[in-house]
C-alpha cells in the first residue's frame, strides 16, 4: 500500500490555492493486506485499488500511483490526464514483465484534478468519484464491471448487484490490456461542492443514502473521511477501505487584492453557467469522454436505443455536444422493445451506453432470448388467455417470464 499525501499547508503543484482535503485508507476486518493506494497531492488526487493478490495487487497499485505522479498534468486538462492513466497501464504491464509482483496484476484507477471551479477525472475500473452539490450526493463515473453491465442491460437490479456472486469481476483495468482506454469527466464545479473518491470496500458496504448523509453532515475533510472508513469497518469490513475528500474552494482563494461587487458577480454567474454546461456534457458522456479526442473514443463505443420500436444500434456516444454529433447509425434489429422486460425498455428510452459494437450485440442475445423466453411461456398459457393491455394477469406471467429468462 501506498500513500502519497501532502500537508494541507504544502505549496500546490501548479500554483493555485490548496484545496480542504482528507484521505486515508484501512485494511479492513477481513484481508490480510492492504492492495489500495492513494495520491492526494493537490491538484492531483488518485485511487487506485490493487488486484491479484499478495505481492500482487499492492505492488500493481503502487506502481500506478508513482507513475501517475509523474505523468499527470499540473493543470486540470481531461486529455493529458487520460494519457498519465495510459502510462501508468504501461507501467503496471511492464511491472509484470519486470516481474515485479506476479503476471496478470492488475489495479483500478480514479484519477482527479481540480483547479479552481473545473474538476476532471479520469477512471478505469469500480473505484468510483462522487460529487456532493446542494446536500446531494451523486455518482460521477460508471463502474467497469460485470455487474453493472447487467443492471444496464435490465438482468439484474442495482440491489442485486449489492450482493450478486459475480460483483468483484472487473471488465476494464490497468494492467489487463494495453489498449486500455480510460473513460474522462470534465465538470464545472463551485465553491461548496465536495468531491469523493472511493474504493469499492466504501460503497460495498455502505449504501449511497449513509454515504451522502456522512458526506453532507461532516464538515471537516479529513473527519469524513474518517467517519465513512468508520461506516464501512461497522459493516463488516470485508475489504480494504479508501477514501479521499476535498472541498472545492473558490478559485480566488487565498489571492491578494480585491474585487468590485459587479465583478464578483459576473464571476460567480459564468462560475454556474460553466457548471451548467459541464455537467450537461457529463451526461452525454455518460461513460466518459476520450484520451486523444472525444471522436477517437467514439469510434470504439457503441449504444442500445429505442427507435421507432426496435431496437437499434448506434456506433459512438448518445447526444450532443454543441452542434456536434458523435454517433453512426449501425443496424436496426428485429426486437421490438415492446416485447422486452419493463426496466430494459426504460432503459431503452434514453439508452444504454456500452464500450464496443460487439457488447452491443451479446446484449441483443440476451433481450433474444428474453422474448424467447416470453414467448414459450406464453404459448404455454390457456387458449383463451390473451396477453394484452386489457390484461393484467396475463401481462404480469409475461413480465414474470421475462424476468426469469434475464
Amino acid at each position: 500500500m501506498t500513500e502519497i499525501i501532502s500537508p494541507k499547508m504544502a505549496a500546490s503543484r501548479n500554483g493555485m490555492p490548496i484545496p480542504s482535503f482528507g484521505a486515508g485508507t484501512n485494511i479492513g476486518l477481513v484481508r490480510e493486506q492492504n492492495e489500495d493506494s492513494l495520491i492526494a497531492m493537490p491538484p492531483l488526487f488518485a485511487l487506485c485499488d490493487g488486484m491479484g493478490g499478495h505481492e500482487a495487487g499492492e505492488v500493481a497499485s503502487g506502481i500506478a500511483v508513482k507513475s501517475l505522479l509523474d505523468e499527470a498534468p499540473i493543470h486540470a486538462d481531461g486529455k493529458a490526464l487520460g494519457r498519465a492513466v495510459i502510462a501508468a497501464n504501461r507501467a503496471v504491464l511492464a511491472g509484470a514483465e519486470q516481474e515485479k509482483g506476479r503476471p496478470g496484476m492488475g489495479t483500478t484507477c480514479t484519477a482527479a484534478i481540480v483547479e479552481g471551479d473545473h474538476l476532471v477525472v479520469a477512471q478505469v475500473g469500480d473505484s468510483r468519484a462522487y460529487l456532493l452539490h446542494e446536500g446531494s450526493l451523486q455518482q460521477i463515473t460508471r463502474d467497469h464491471s460485470l455487474v453493472a453491465d447487467l443492471v444496464d442491460a435490465g438482468r439484474i437490479t442495482e440491489d442485486e448487484a449489492r450482493v450478486h456472486p459475480q460483483r468483484s469481476i472487473i471488465t476494464r483495468a490497468l494492467g489487463n490490456d494495453p489498449d486500455m482506454v480510460p473513460d474522462i469527466y470534465e465538470l464545472a464545479v463551485e465553491p461548496g461542492d465536495r468531491l469523493m473518491l472511493c474504493s469499492d470496500g466504501l460503497y460495498g458496504m455502505v449504501v449511497d443514502p449513509v454515504i451522502e448523509k456522512v458526506t453532507k453532515e461532516t464538515p471537516d475533510p479529513s473527519e469524513c473521511v474518517d467517519e465513512l472508513i468508520k461506516a464501512a469497518l461497522d459493516a463488516g469490513g470485508a475489504d480494504n477501505v479508501s477514501v479521499i475528500v476535498v472541498d472545492i474552494s473558490s478559485s480566488d482563494e487565498g489571492k491578494g487584492g480585491g474585487q468590485t461587487a459587479d465583478a464578483t458577480s459576473g464571476a460567480n454567474t459564468k462560475r454556474r453557467r460553466k457548471r451548467i454546461i459541464g455537467f450537461v456534457i457529463a451526461f452525454i458522456l455518460v461513460v466518459g469522454g476520450v484520451v486523444g479526442g472525444t471522436y477517437a473514443y467514439a469510434q470504439h463505443s457503441a449504444y442500445l436505443i429505442d427507435q421507432n420500436g426496435y431496437v437499434t444500434v448506434y456506433r459512438g456516444l448518445r447526444g450532443h455536444i454543441g452542434e456536434l454529433s458523435f454517433s453512426w447509425y449501425e443496424k436496426t434489429t428485429d426486437i421490438k422493445v415492446s416485447d422486452l422486460s419493463a426496466s430494459v425498455a426504460s432503459r431503452l428510452a434514453s439508452g444504454i451506453q456500452v464500450d464496443s459494437v460487439a457488447s452491443a450485440d451479446e446484449l441483443l442475445t440476451s433481450y433474444r432470448q428474453q422474448v424467447f423466453d416470453s414467448q414459450s411461456s406464453t404459448a404455454g398459457a390457456p387458449s383463451n388467455t390473451t396477453v394484452n393491455a386489457n390484461n393484467p394477469i396475463a401481462n404480469s406471467s409475461g413480465d414474470a417470464a421475462s424476468t426469469e429468462g434475464a
